[in-house]
């Protein structure tokens, strides 16, 4: 039996039933959710790691390169930037929306286990990581002035007090500081007084 042949047959019919196709298309597509910008859930894992007096080099070749290797070799990772500054290296890794966040959390914790014996030995603690979404932009951007105190003392007092305020409020999930000038000490070492005490710069 030739399923066309129905159709051939009875005209009317055949143009009856795409009338009505095209009806219930026409009224399926105004309910259908159009959005110019959609919100995805993304699964993004940012992992930072804080290393107090490294500079930008340092934090490239001792964390973020190890990293890096590492975190290269897990199933269903898309994209992997990074940025390594002074005394700090954020690393942002983008997998497969297919993956579940929870199995790409599991991947990366051991990637930064495995990485563990190749990062400096006296860094004050673990590389953390946390769920992030590149699409969502920040809901409040606040800019701190002052035309008396210097802006390492802003920045000190922004960093130590009002963003923890924020932080600490509910519904907040990160709070990031930008700009600003961080107080620093530079150290000149004598070496003649540090070999009487058996000592070197390294030490």
């Amino acid at each position: 039996m030739n399923p066309s042949r129905i159709f051939i047959e009875r005209p009317v019919g055949t143009s009856l039933l795409m009338v009505a196709i095209m009806l219930v298309g026409l009224i399926a597509y105004k309910f259908l959710p159009l959005s110019a910008l959609p919100q995805v859930d993304y699964p993004t894992i940012r992992v930072l790691t804080l290393y107090p007096g490294a500079g930008p080099e340092v934090m490239t070749s001792s964390v973020t390169a190890p990293l890096e290797r590492q975190f290269g070799q897990m199933p269903g990772l898309n994209q992997m930037t990074s940025t390594s500054s002074a005394g700090a290296s954020s690393i942002t890794l983008q997998f497969d929306l297919t993956l579940s966040i929870d199995i790409a959390e599991q991947q990366v914790q051991a990637a930064i286990n495995a990485a563990g014996n190749l990062l400096p030995a006296d860094l004050p603690a673990p590389p953390i990581y946390a769920k992030v979404n590149p699409a969502d932009a920040p809901i409040l951007s606040l800019a701190v002035t002052s035309r008396t105190d210097a802006l390492t003392k802003v920045y000190d007092m922004v960093d130590t007090r009002l963003a923890q305020k924020i932080a600490q409020l509910p519904g907040v999930g990160l709070v990031s500081l930008e700009g600003g000038q961080k107080p620093g000490v530079r150290i000149r070492a004598n070496p003649t007084a540090l070999a009487a005490y058996g000592l070197n710069v390294d030490d």
